[in-house]
Order: structure tokens, then sequence, then C-alpha cells
């Protein structure tokens, strides 16, 4: 594996990893009642994602450009990157059950100290990077016997699923669609990338989000139980996983259907 590849595979993790983390910011919010200060102290994490998703662009150009070079096709180092998605969902997964517990406690601290500049460098102090390993919660499988997974409506997870698959791979699909085309069309095909997930995080916002707001308000206002928020978010994450994984089907026709526009 080379190092770009390696940079482009760690990136795509952490990009994903902290997506995940993402959706169980509504179980914070509601058990706290705390929403604004919950979005306030996220809105640092994916900051950090979105910071790693835009060095993404240039090192699936860097990688497409190497094989384009050496008349590779680029399919099996784009699976890998594909995959790191999955598994960076599934860290996150396994890491939801921790990061809630440190996260309500940062929430809690936001609250008195009013800066979140204070509160990172709290947490990266020794003695506290200690307590965080210790802190470490396993998540518990009789937590899902419980909820009520048929409240929840099927078909904006299904959304999900699609989006999901989507935004994982809009950027490679547009960069390795250029593989495929004549060179004056390669920048164009590339630059398609942009539009894709914009297209994604449209359908997201207009289709997804309103019906998991509405879920959380409720919770929020007494008129859904918090397991109802919990069955969301287990279901959210679990159709992102899918999601990741359909990647893998769809990355080579998506970049085919991509190129036929430029030829």
């Amino acid at each position: 594996m080379t190092m770009q590849l390696l940079e482009l595979t760690f990136l795509t993790l952490i990009v994903h990893l902290i997506d995940t983390l993402a959706y169980s910011v509504r179980l914070n919010s509601v058990k706290n009642g705390k929403f604004a200060l919950s979005i306030s102290l996220f809105n640092i994490f994916v900051l950090v994602s979105r910071t790693a998703n835009m060095f993404q662009a240039p090192l699936v150009g860097g990688l497409i450009g190497i094989s384009i070079l050496k008349h590779q096709d680029p399919l099996s180092d784009i699976r890998l990157v594909i995959l790191s998605a999955t598994i960076g969902t599934i860290v996150g997964i396994v890491l939801i059950p921790t990061f809630l517990r440190l996260f309500s406690k940062a929430v809690d601290k936001l609250e008195v100290r009013g800066s979140v500049p204070s509160i990172i460098v709290e947490a990266l102090s020794i003695n506290n990077i200690k307590r965080i390993v210790k802190s470490t919660t396993r998540p518990r499988k009789n937590m899902m016997l419980s909820l009520r997974f048929r409240e929840i409506p099927k078909r904006f997870l299904i959304l999900n699923t699609i989006i999901t698959a989507i935004y994982t791979i809009g950027v490679i699909a547009a960069y390795y669609a250029a593989f495929f085309v004549d060179e004056k069309f390669r920048l164009a095909a590339s630059a398609s990338s942009g539009m894709i997930n914009g297209i994604a995080t449209i359908l997201l916002t207009l289709l997804v989000d309103p019906q998991s707001a509405i879920i959380t308000d409720q919770a929020l206002r007494g008129k859904r139980p918090y397991g109802d928020v919990k069955a969301l978010v287990i279901m959210l994450i679990g159709t992102k996983l899918i999601g990741t994984l359909l990647g893998q089907f769809l990355i080579y026709p998506s970049a085919r259907i991509i190129a036929f526009f430029y030829t």
C-alpha cells in the first residue's frame, strides 16, 4: 500500500467514524434536554470531519492520476477506500456508548465554562486521557430488545441507505470516471464530484433529516418515548452501514455512467 493510499483510507475512515457518531447526538440531546448545547459542541466534530473530507478529493485525484499514467485500473485500490468507510462506520458503532458518556460530560462543562477551546485543552491533559480510556463502555445487546422499531418509518430508512451509498462513492466515482474518458474530458468528469455530493446532501436535507427531526422533537416534548429515538438512531446507523457496503457494488457502474456523459 502506497503512502497516498494509506492517507486516503485513513481520512475516509475518520470521516465516516465521525458521521456515525453524529447520529448518537440525538440521544444525548433528548436525554439531557440540552439540544442547543449538544449541537454547538458537536459542530466541532463535524468541522473536523468536513475538513478531512476536503482532503479526500485531491488524494483521490492523485491516485487516479497515477493509475492513468500507468494504464492500470485502480478499482482494487478504490474498493479498499470504500472498505475503510465501512470500517469507520463499524468503529463508530462500537464507540457510541463511550462517546455518549464523554459527550454528556463535555456538554455539562460547556454549560458552566461557555468555552469550547478550554474544554478541548482540558480533555487533552494526560490525566483526562487516562480517564477517557477507563470510561470505555461496550454496547449492550439487551438494549435493542425492548425498542419499538415498527414505529420508525421504513421508507426514509431506505432513502438513507441509498443517499449514504451516493455520499460514500460520490467523489471517488467522479474521479474514477476520468480513467474511462479522453484526456480533454478528464477535468470535467472529476469536477462532477461536487455536483453528485451536492445532490446527496440536498436529498438528505429534504427527505431524511426532517423525519428524524420530527421524531426527536416529539421525544423532547414527551409525545414519544426516549426508546423511539434509540430505535431511530440504531436503524439510521444500520442503514448507513448497509449504504457503505452498497457502495462497493455501485462504484464501477456509477463511474461508467458518469463517463458516458463525457464520451
